[in-house]
């Protein structure tokens, strides 16, 4: 299967209900999409993804958040917080700092439990209850493991995380807790964190919510959706490119597939999908390595080092669909350090916006692309911030200004002020 912009659509197989059905986009077996659990291909164990009858345009969508547009979803409506519709704010000082015509920060860190995840756990919870299975389940570096958290208690439906120890941002660990998760800490990475939880979906003993389950990857497309839907209102186009920090590429993978069916659908021209550019920091950088090698597959990364936790991932399970995401739309992927993403965490808090070390990565990446001129002075630009600062406050406490002590009395602030 090939997962071009310009493929021609398949009819609808016999599997398809209520006008969608899953898909193997590497063999193009096709499957009912609620008649049992299931994350791969029953076959070659290729990823799926969400197939519809009817493909989306801009004309469809009404009301607010994620649910606007569930005409693009598998359900009408799902386990909600009230996420999506997070602001898109300008920062001019930045934009004429990077030298673009434009520049916009997409910040998902204002979503319900702080980041972008809870778009794809209104869904993914909300298909978890069609299904009719009791207990859910994730490895997280820390955000993942919030949503769902928060998300499965909202269903009131058992929740289990694994988080690995030692290497999980405090506030993450806090909000899951709180949410009645229940909290197993391994001895090992993230990466070795999913090995577990796909071992224990395997055996029928929880229903996995990562970014490898095909439904949580419908809710996070409307990333791209409030994307264009913004842009086109603010100065009556759509950017030419989206940079996003990369960990598992779910976010790539869902907005690539969020263009492709608006572009079947005729909504969007061809000529006008954003370049997708992924960035990661340079001690966790796979995506990275493959792009630059143009390599078919990313090879696992079994030791990652950043203090960007969210990205510290070393196997990005969502490489097949993201892969082709970058290189179809024109994009690139691109490392950083974890000083220049402290740098750019330090600017965005200067225009107000307040985000995870992670988040700035996108910043980051996008200063080096237009000092390398592969970014060019004329484009209009979307940077995707993941997650809110307070995700992180150590993280933020470090890059912030510390604290200078003073007397208890006016005369001795003020002579402290003067100094």
């Amino acid at each position: 299967m090939s997962l071009s912009l310009s493929a021609e659509r398949r009819e609808p197989p016999a599997e398809a209900a209520d006008g969608a059905w899953l898909e193997c986009i590497e063999c193009g077996d096709t499957f009912a999409p609620f008649d049992a659990v299931r994350y791969t291909c029953d076959d070659c164990d290729g990823l799926l993804e969400v197939r519809y009858t009817d493909l989306p345009s801009f004309d469809d969508f009404s009301g607010d958040g994620v649910w606007r547009y569930n005409t693009a979803l598998p359900l009408e409506s799902g386990v909600t917080i009230q996420e999506g519709s997070t602001p898109l704010y300008r920062v001019p000082r930045l934009e004429e700092d990077v030298g673009v015509e434009a520049l916009r920060i997409k910040h998902e860190g204002m979503n319900p439990t702080g980041s972008f995840k809870d778009r794809g756990m209104t869904v993914g919870v909300a298909v978890a209850r069609e299904l009719g299975v009791d207990r859910l389940a994730c490895a997280s570096t820390g955000n993942t493991s919030a949503a769902l958290a928060a998300y499965g208690s909202r269903a009131g439906m058992q929740t289990l995380v694994l988080l690995p120890a030692g290497k999980v941002a405090a506030g993450k660990v806090a909000q899951a807790s709180l949410h009645g998760a229940r909290i197993l800490e391994v001895d090992g990475n993230f990466d070795a964190c999913l090995d577990i939880v796909q071992d224990l979906a395997a055996r029928g003993e929880a229903y996995l919510l990562n970014s490898l389950n095909p439904f949580r990857l419908e809710g996070q497309k409307t990333i791209g959706l409030e994307i264009l839907e913004a842009c086109l209102d603010d100065y009556d186009a759509v950017p030419d490119r989206i940079v996003l920090p990369v960990g598992n590429a779910g976010n790539t993978a869902a907005l690539y597939k969020a263009f492709r069916e608006l572009v079947q659908s005729g909504a969007l021209a061809l000529e006008d999908v954003p370049k997708l550019t992924g960035v990661q920091a340079e001690g966790a950088a796979p995506m990275v390595e493959a792009v630059e090698n143009d390599a078919d597959e990313v090879r696992r990364w079994d030791e990652v080092e950043t203090r960007a936790t969210a990205i510290r991932i070393g196997n990005p399970v969502n490489a097949p669909k993201a892969l082709p995401g970058i290189r179809e739309t024109g994009g690139t992927a691109v490392s950083v350090t974890d000083e220049e993403i402290t740098d750019a965490q330090r600017d965005l808090a200067g225009e107000g916006i307040g985000v995870e070390p992670a988040s700035a990565a996108s910043l980051a990446g996008l200063r080096k692309l237009r000092a390398e001129g592969v970014v060019e002075s004329d484009e209009r630009v979307v940077c995707l911030t993941t997650g809110h600062l307070l995700k992180d406050p150590d993280a933020a406490a470090a890059a912030g200004n510390d604290p200078e002590p003073v007397p208890a009395e006016t005369e001795g602030v003020l002579e402290h002020l003067q100094r």
